[in-house]
């Protein structure tokens, strides 16, 4: 599914569309997306002010001036599009198929005319209305670590969980209660980019380069907000999404090349692990 860039990058791009505006008309075309709607969805919306639009781990948080924020997450292959005399698709992807009118969901219009489209073929993407203020608490949210690109999270906070565990550095790097919303590709990034094999105990990472791996992560992720996002193969196929950070990949996807960390000379390998495809570089990633 989309990760934290392709979620960040859509963000960046409903902004100044939604931020300010009250929505007048709000359409939801079926009872459910994943889950069904929470009751008096397009009510609740109806003349709510935006008061601003955030990001949490893979979530994008609409927050609304009567004390409550709408929550979407994208699931496999939902996408919003903003239509109009600047219509676009924020995240920066480009489509080639995938817009078949059966499959817009949502629909938002704002009060100087915006339009924007919640567009879902596989319908895994899911939309809730939560109080602002219960955000934290709330089973989305309660048990998540923090924000990769925060401050919160740096070699201190990998040291604590690594502490003494046998997973490998990728286990846990994936688990949502170590670090909020990284997902397979990047976290492969990271761990080519500082040179730690995904496999090797957690516990025996030294702090130095515990330290490496945080600045490394909070890296890779820039690069990839700032290109657009990836290209992910299931999002993809099913409606055409294509992203550009792919074109970027210095590990994931990259079976049977040539690793491109400097004076390496070794050649990029896959594996299973926990179900996901694992890219890695034996001679490098110690």
């Amino acid at each position: 599914m989309p990760e934290l860039p392709e979620v960040e990058t859509v963000r960046r791009g409903l902004a100044p569309v939604l931020e300010g505006e009250r929505l007048v008309h709000v359409e939801a075309r079926r009872p459910d997306l994943r889950f069904p709607f929470p009751e008096g969805f397009v009510q609740r919306l109806v003349g709510a002010r935006v008061t601003g639009l955030r990001r949490r781990a893979k979530y994008l948080l609409v927050d609304l001036d009567r004390s409550e924020t709408l929550v979407s997450h994208l699931g496999m292959s939902g996408r919003f599009r903003i239509e109009g005399p600047a219509a676009t698709e924020p995240g920066r992807f480009h489509r080639a198929s995938g817009d078949d009118p059966r499959h817009d969901h949502v629909v938002f219009e704002t009060e100087s005319g915006g339009r924007i489209v919640y567009h879902d073929p596989r319908r895994f993407g899911f939309m809730g209305l939560i109080p602002t203020d219960a955000l934290g608490t709330h089973p989305w949210f309660a048990a998540m670590g923090p924000e990769p690109l925060s401050g919160d999270f740096d070699g201190g906070r990998l040291a604590a969980v690594f502490h003494g565990r046998r997973q490998g550095p990728k286990t846990l790097l994936l688990d949502q209660r170590t670090v909020a919303g990284l997902g397979n590709i990047y976290v492969c990034e990271a761990l080519h980019a500082a040179r730690i094999s995904p496999f090797r105990p957690a516990g025996r990472v030294s702090r130095p380069r515990l330290n490496l791996l945080a600045g490394t992560v909070k890296a890779v992720l820039a690069r990839a907000i700032e290109a657009g996002g990836s290209t992910l193969r299931d999002f993809a196929a099913a409606d055409g999404a294509l992203g550009y950070f792919q074109h970027s990949f210095r590990a994931y996807d990259r079976e049977g090349e040539a690793c491109t960390n400097p004076g390496c000379g070794g050649v990029i390998q896959r594996r299973i692990q926990a179900g996901r495809s694992t890219f890695w570089c034996p001679a490098c990633q110690r």
